[in-house]
């Protein structure tokens, strides 16, 4: 059987000697086959180049809506704290106002957060549970004795059965004051916003002291204000102390007036040493100043 051959002819040039080539009739097809197969590779190969770039872009795009929804909602959220801060601020001063004009009538004081947290956990001077409820059980018999106050600021100091000791009436820590109370600019963020408390520089390592007498409920790290303790001085009253650099309580412990609790430091959100001190009532922040004597 005679084998078919395909001939081409090369020309080099104008002057260049003619070459042929011939390639069998199965060569040409297999060399067309691989070109074709080589061509649909490469564009498969293009298209799913391409596919993944998109794909990427899509994923870059949704990244950045992710972080701008995150941005927006910390706004968000940071413009609701302030707002209910303020909201609780002006109800505690409509109800200061209310009952120094007699339109209030004086609440009944509500049990003290640390007695509570003294009956969830034994104290380190309590020995079993049964010592540890009887405990709890002491302080809410005490806390129940005492006039029925209202926890404003009037209603407290003009009541003649208060135990003075208990009003956090004194300097936590003597120092300039360098942020007050209310409206200010986040020296971090540079934005306005709501300052729940006090700013008091002072050295760092300066002993900071109990303002009132009361009950240790809380001396941990606390979020941007480092380390800090909360103290719990009964009729919905409580004392922060943040930014400190040591503390000396523990929790469920009794503190006196003037007794030493912590000392400043430079813990949390804070662009120098000194004592971030809030006055709570009813877990709603007061400024601190309508407490403080001297």
């Amino acid at each position: 059987m005679e084998r078919k051959f395909y001939t081409f002819l090369v020309f080099p040039g104008a002057h260049g000697r003619l070459h042929k080539v011939r390639m069998p009739f199965y060569a040409v097809h297999l060399v067309l086959a691989f070109s074709v197969v080589g061509i649909m590779t490469v564009a498969a190969l293009a298209s799913s180049y391409a596919r993944m770039l998109l794909k990427v872009s899509n994923y870059n795009n949704l990244r950045t809506e992710r972080e701008a929804l995150k941005t927006q909602y910390r706004t968000l959220e940071n413009v609701v704290t302030q707002t209910n801060a303020k909201l609780g601020s002006l109800q505690s001063l409509a109800s200061d106002v209310a009952l120094t004009y007699g339109f209030g009538e004086p609440r009944r004081p509500q049990l003290s957060h640390a007695v509570l947290a003294l009956a969830a956990q034994s104290n380190s001077n309590l020995e079993s549970s049964y010592s540890a409820s009887l405990y709890a059980f002491t302080l809410m018999k005490a806390a129940a004795s005492r006039a029925p106050l209202d926890p404003i600021v009037q209603g407290l100091v003009s009541d003649p059965r208060l135990d003075r000791s208990m009003v956090p009436s004194l300097w936590p820590v003597r120092g300039q004051i360098t942020a007050g109370f209310g409206q200010r600019m986040d020296p971090l963020s540079g934005e306005g916003a709501f300052h729940a408390g006090l700013d008091i520089s002072a050295p760092y390592g300066t002993q900071v002291d109990a303002s009132g007498d009361g009950i240790v409920f809380n001396a941990s790290p606390d979020s941007g204000y480092g380390n800090a303790i909360l103290i719990d001085h009964g009729y919905g009253i409580t004392t922060k102390y943040g930014h400190l650099s040591k503390i000396y309580v523990v929790v469920g412990q009794e503190v006196k007036r003037g007794q030493i609790i912590g000392a400043i430091g430079m813990t949390g959100r804070t662009t120098g040493p000194h004592l971030h001190y809030e006055v709570l009532v009813n877990e709603t922040p007061v400024n601190p100043s309508r407490y403080l004597r001297g």
